[in-house]
């Protein structure tokens, strides 16, 4: 372009060169000068920029890790008591007061509640005066059978009225022994009015405040009677898990993944709930942190056995077509190949590939959607 301009240049100046024309070329000559100088400064800014050299775009990336037998469920659960206790009264009435409140500890025989015993205390008077009555009576009834006793053999009295006195002891007997388990039950009554504690514990619900009317057997208070947990969850189909006995399994806090332990499986529910249709699966925590309190969320992963796949982060994926598909980094020329892959099973945070990649190959796992086939790039972040 500028050897272009050159020659032009020299044409115009050959054109003028007659004497008649050299007044109106002075005026012309300046603009062609300046026009000139401006195309020529703009020529070598375009060379300039046409020597500069893109940088390499800088990408994250994994290390594709061996694969692992299996895909494992990803579950959400709760953290429960080892063991829960509900506690209720034994009887009927109206309870007057409850001396704990969630999150409360409590020691074994310490009192949790009390119902209205104005009716039990009454009875337990009755039978008690009762029970003096049948003592009173079995005393007199046995005096009089020692003086038929003492007179039989005198012949004073008749063989008939030896026996009535024999029977009447027999009887005062058996109603002070009626009357005896009589007060035992009015006093058992009584003591049920007081809703105490059969072993130590934390408080992890009530359902009854202080002037309801409860019924006997209704939940009160439930406590979690000892330090171990449980992690439960509510499958679908249990049989994913029916058979890991043996096979420890990884929870982790959702609110803080970095917090986790492992867990043996308890038990499996014999029925689905007839709501949710769901089977019930508590797994023993082995050493639980501080962290998963009672009524923490947790999130529970649960081998399989099956088809050995290779987890990556669900950022690395993207798709070729209709297919899905991740960046792979050739090492030697750091250039980008679109790899289409099969998924065999994927979550929000993963993806499990069947085929498509090896152990050990570098696979891009951030902006994925901003690359192209080809495209060379530099390893920025090195991730096992």
């Amino acid at each position: 372009m500028t050897h272009l301009f050159t020659h032009c240049a020299k044409q115009a100046l050959h054109h003028i060169g007659g004497t008649d024309r050299l007044k109106p070329a002075l005026f012309i000559i300046p603009p062609l000068l300046f026009l000139l100088s401006a195309v020529l400064l703009l020529s070598g800014c375009g060379d300039k920029n046409q020597q500069q050299t893109i940088a390499p775009r800088p990408v994250r990336y994994i290390v594709a890790p061996p694969p692992a037998s299996g895909i494992p469920a990803i579950q959400t659960g709760e953290i429960r008591a080892h063991d829960e206790v509900a506690l209720g009264f034994r009887l009927d009435g109206r309870m007057l007061d409850r001396m704990v409140d969630v999150g409360d500890h409590v020691q074994a025989g310490q009192i949790i509640a009390t119902l209205d015993s104005d009716t039990s205390q009454n009875q337990l008077l009755s039978a008690r005066a009762d029970l003096d009555s049948a003592r009173a009576a079995e005393h007199t009834a046995a005096l009089n059978l020692q003086r038929m006793k003492q007179l039989m053999p005198l012949g004073a009295i008749a063989r008939a009225q030896y026996d009535t006195a024999q029977s009447d002891w027999q009887a005062a007997a058996s109603h002070r022994q009626s009357s005896e388990a009589a007060f035992k039950n009015a006093r058992d009554t009584l003591s049920w009015t007081r809703l105490a504690a059969p072993l130590s514990g934390v408080v992890i619900s009530v359902s009854a405040s202080p002037g309801q009317v409860v019924s006997s057997g209704q939940t009160v208070v439930t406590l979690a009677a000892s330090g171990a947990r449980d992690a439960v969850f509510d499958l679908a189909d249990p049989q994913r898990v029916a058979g890991n006995n043996d096979t420890p399994f990884t929870l982790s806090l959702l609110s803080q993944p970095s917090i986790r332990t492992t867990g043996h499986l308890r038990d499996i529910s014999p029925q689905a709930d007839p709501q949710t249709r769901t089977w019930r699966v508590r797994i023993t925590l082995d050493t639980p942190p501080d962290a998963m309190a009672l009524g923490a969320t947790v999130q529970g992963e649960m081998g399989q056995t099956g088809q050995a796949v290779i987890r990556l982060p669900a950022t690395a994926l993207t798709r070729q077509g209709n297919k899905p598909a991740v960046f792979v980094v050739d090492r030697t020329s750091l250039k980008l190949q679109l790899r289409p892959v099969n998924l065999a099973h994927f979550t929000n945070a993963a993806i499990f590939i069947a085929e498509g990649i090896s152990p050990g190959e570098t696979v891009v796992t951030a902006g994925v959607s901003q690359l192209r086939q080809g495209e060379k790039v530099s390893l920025a972040e090195d991730k096992p």
